[in-house]
């Protein structure tokens, strides 16, 4: 009984340690998930909570995804959304890569100090930095001024301009994302390039390769993974972005976010609000899964 008793609390923690994260996701992401599903397909009324399902009203409404589906308002704040993070997610990919690059390559001293600068911006308040972009971008702050000034100098005198409108632009949603979400993208690349091997790089100089060609043959196609890691936390979140787009973004052309919430909060449309915010979910999960899905089958098969 001794042993019979030892071997269920082992078996039974380790089960406990396996069901809790279950449990989690079960309280917090599908349950909720669900709820706005069945929002979804409600029908809106004046009371409070604004939806209602029988009665007057039918059980199950599907008006809502119609109109997201061919509204060209939400088409347009979809597009909006889907192009503003496919760009700051380029971006980033850009800026980041070299960075994450140069961090494996510095001793392990002066590495630790440039991861964190990396993550120094984690400890300040989010809604601060972006509030201190919305400082620098005003045209009258120095930033303005000093991009004004290379601007005037490297154009015609008939382009000069007094300030460039930066503001309420979606080149400023792209800036501020990518300023916000940068170290997203530069700590997967981190994690994927610090595993390489260094000995492939010298074998590959030792047989006449040249440095951007041990760089394209090499590091770039092992790093792939970190890559695609890295575009998933930044192009994800950034779609659905809502205090950026409303604090520096056009109001004239929102995206997704604005929308979902001006439709819960200032037309009190919850089931419309809803089946935009599924659609956006299946847009974004939806391609996730199926990467995941290729790769545990790549793996699988080497």
């Amino acid at each position: 009984m001794g042993r019979i008793s030892q071997w269920f609390d082992r078996r039974g923690f380790a089960a406990m340690l396996i069901g809790l994260p279950y449990l989690w996701l079960l309280a917090l992401f599908l349950l909720p998930f669900l709820i706005v599903v069945a929002m979804s397909l409600a029908t809106k009324t004046p009371t409070a909570p604004p939806f209602s399902f029988g009665g007057d009203h039918p059980w199950v409404n599907g008006q809502a995804y119609v109109r997201v589906l061919t509204d060209g308002l939400y088409l347009r704040a979809f597009l909006t959304s889907v192009g503003n993070a496919g760009v700051a997610m380029m971006l980033c990919l850009l800026l980041g890569y070299p960075m994450a690059l140069g961090l494996t390559r510095v001793s392990k001293s002066w590495r630790n100090i440039l991861l964190m600068l990396v993550i120094l911006p984690f400890w300040t308040s989010f809604l601060l930095r972006v509030y201190a972009w919305m400082g620098l971008m005003g045209k009258n702050s120095w930033f303005n001024g000093l991009l004004t000034d290379g601007w005037n100098l490297l154009v015609p005198m008939d382009w000069a301009v007094k300030s460039i409108p930066m503001m309420n632009s979606n080149f400023a949603v792209v800036l501020v994302m990518v300023y916000t979400y940068l170290p997203f993208m530069i700590l997967p690349l981190y994690a994927s390039l610090e595993r390489l091997d260094p000995v492939l790089d010298e074998a590959a100089m030792d047989l006449g390769s040249r440095p951007w060609q041990v760089f394209r043959d090499v590091t770039l196609p092992q790093s792939v993974p970190g890559i695609i890691a890295g575009g998933m936390l930044v192009f994800i979140p950034a779609a659905g972005e809502l205090v950026i787009p409303s604090l520096v973004g056009d109001a004239s052309s929102p995206m997704i976010g604005r929308l979902i919430s001006d439709e819960f909060s200032s037309a009190r449309d919850w089931p419309m609000a809803s089946a935009v915010a599924v659609v956006l979910l299946v847009l974004m999960v939806g391609p996730t899964m199926l990467y995941s899905h290729y790769q545990a089958r790549a793996e699988g098969t080497k």
